[in-house]
């Protein structure tokens, strides 16, 4: 007997009025784990250096420096990455793939020979992938929380460069994860533009009004030059022991 092939009897994972619905959004949650696990997997990602700062920064304007310092400290690390003898111990740039900032970093770490990752997300406004992104390491996203999940999951470092509300969300979400020590392994943060990030966030203050504690200051370091910040990333990097890849920060549920 031929097998109907109305679409009211397709399989379930091939119906796409299914996956789309309300019913299907446990599945495309974890798709959007899988799919990037599999493909870190094959790739061979262990550790990348996250690039954060705003889609709105071009070489022009007041802040427009900070597109090329961010492009030459993502060719710095990565050719201090390609300089390390053990491969699992290298870094890949890692950015959340649009343009701005993210294509700077992209963009250094292309030029210096190195791949590159994008973390994409669907947005109201279309933001399209950068052209500097590895094809192989070029993901699209749906849900935020999952994209921030994979910024997590492999980061040995941090570099926040100036920008807004995604910024902000992408800082405070992993130095809590540092605060709290939900992840099992350091993370070294860097803030990059020091006039900005302390005027932009009173860090003082919160120490002043007890809403954290004073040693929460070491969580980050500022930096306003590129060769600066590529010290302080030299400084907290620690080879780590052999591992199945992807190397994931595991998270902690005791905090010890």
């Amino acid at each position: 007997m031929t097998p109907p092939t109305d679409g009211h009897h397709s399989l379930a994972y091939k119906n796409d009025e299914f996956l789309e619905s309300d019913d299907g959004r446990p599945l495309r949650i974890l798709a959007e784990y899988l799919q990037p696990l599999a493909s870190f997997q094959r790739e061979k990602v262990q550790n990348t250096v996250v690039f954060f700062g705003s889609a709105r920064l071009s070489t022009q304007g007041p802040l427009g420096r900070y597109y090329e310092e961010a492009r030459e400290l993502a060719r710095l690390v990565t050719a201090w990455s390609k300089g390390i003898s053990k491969e699992a111990d290298r870094f890949v740039v890692c950015t959340g793939g649009g343009g701005g900032i993210m294509e700077a970093a992209n963009r250094g770490a292309c030029e210096a020979g190195g791949r590159t990752i994008g973390l994409n997300i669907g947005l109201p406004r279309e933001q399209l992938p950068n052209r500097y992104i590895t094809p192989e390491l070029s993901f699209e996203f749906r849900y935020f929380f999952m994209r921030k999940l994979w910024f997590a999951h492999l980061a040995r470092a941090l570099v926040v460069f100036p920008g807004g509300f995604g910024t902000l969300d992408e800082l405070s979400e992993l130095l809590t994860l540092a605060q709290t020590r939900k992840l099992d392994r350091p993370i070294k943060i860097v803030l990059y533009g020091s006039r900005y990030w302390k005027e932009i966030v009173n860090f003082e203050a919160l120490v002043r009004y007890e809403m954290i504690s004073p040693e929460d200051l070491a969580l980050f370091d500022f930096a306003d030059e590129p060769s600066a910040a590529l010290r302080i990333l030299q400084s907290g990097w620690t080879p780590e022991p052999a591992a199945a890849t992807p190397d994931f920060a595991g998270s902690r549920c005791d905090g010890g």
